[in-house]
């Protein structure tokens, strides 16, 4: 089955540090995770729907192809990086789980990798702060994006995620961010 991607598989390598020689079929997962994650966590079920059929028909044009080509790619490219970095060493088979390594290399700790997945989120929380702050200013562009059913994910207009919040009195920065109301 077919399922229509705001970016190809080349993309990922293309805008990142990802080696050209990996395999694009061990990204694709995390790709369509975060895409159907992450992005439609911002852009909402109904703009999301909308723009996957357009690409999917062959019809994306105008505002929502400048969105996808602006904002949408960039984002999905790092938050599908993030998904995909924890994953990359190793190889799930019929006979088990495997760290794949090479004579030549030498084997990261989990801390390295935690520091790689960290970069790539920032990046991607940096186009989405753009991505929130263009659909701030230009949502009557695309109807579909505030218009979503009950069942449907509505838009998310917060950027900004963690696990705990500073009171405001003690810092104004959370795990080294500034904190910040987008309205």
């Amino acid at each position: 089955m077919s399922y229509p991607l705001l970016i190809t598989t080349e993309d990922i390598p293309r805008f990142t540090a990802l080696n050209g020689n990996v395999d694009v079929d061990k990204i694709l997962p995390f790709l369509l995770v975060s895409q159907d994650i992450q992005i439609q966590n911002y852009t909402g079920t109904n703009l999301l729907d909308k723009i996957l059929a357009d690409i999917a028909g062959g019809t994306l044009a105008g505002n929502y192809l400048d969105l996808v080509n602006n904002h949408l790619k960039k984002m999905l490219i790092h938050f599908a990086m993030a998904e995909y970095l924890p994953f990359a060493a190793y190889n799930i088979a019929n006979s088990g789980v495997y760290k794949k390594s090479s004579e030549n290399s030498e084997t990261v700790e989990k801390n390295e990798v935690d520091y790689l997945v960290e970069k790539e989120r920032q990046i991607a929380q940096h186009y989405t702060d753009r991505f929130i702050a263009y659909m701030c200013k230009n949502s009557s562009l695309f109807p579909e994006y505030n218009n979503n059913d009950s069942d449907d994910m509505d838009p998310s207009d917060n950027a900004f995620s963690c696990g705990w919040v500073l009171d405001k009195y003690e810092s104004d920065l959370v795990d080294g961010y500034e904190r910040r109301d987008i309205t």
